[in-house]
């Protein structure tokens, strides 16, 4: 049985709403590939910065607080990273799917498998 999937879950309709909101607010003027990306990475430091000190145990165990203050961190990097994408006309799904594609033939399951080594490390 396959899964539904909410209209209001899906990527086309967060991408919609992110249009709309950037557009209320005239902000697409600044919108520019590199503006986007400088912000997401900001945003990327301030989901980075959460974990700075935690042991590999404390970062999987968030407290309700903590968990929320991610989940702000990660939603605002993912608006930029679909931001960026609509910007360039990129379908991110479609570029996923063939990076996927691409990190199969680097990392072949016969030698990458419970390993952590960069592929080359195994060439």
């Amino acid at each position: 049985m396959m899964d539904t999937i909410h209209p209001l879950d899906s990527l086309q309709h967060l991408r919609l709403r992110i249009n709309q909101f950037v557009n209320e607010r005239d902000w697409a003027q600044f919108h520019t590939p590199k503006n986007l990306a400088m912000a997401m990475i900001v945003e990327a430091a301030e989901l980075v910065e959460h974990f700075q000190w935690d042991t590999p145990t404390e970062s999987q165990q968030l407290t309700p607080e903590k968990r929320e203050e991610v989940s702000h961190e990660l939603a605002d990097t993912f608006v930029y990273l679909l931001r960026i994408a609509e910007v360039l006309n990129i379908d991110l799904i479609e570029a996923a799917n063939k990076k996927i594609d691409l990190n199969a033939l680097k990392y072949p399951v016969e030698k990458a498998k419970g390993s952590n080594a960069k592929y080359t490390e195994y060439l």
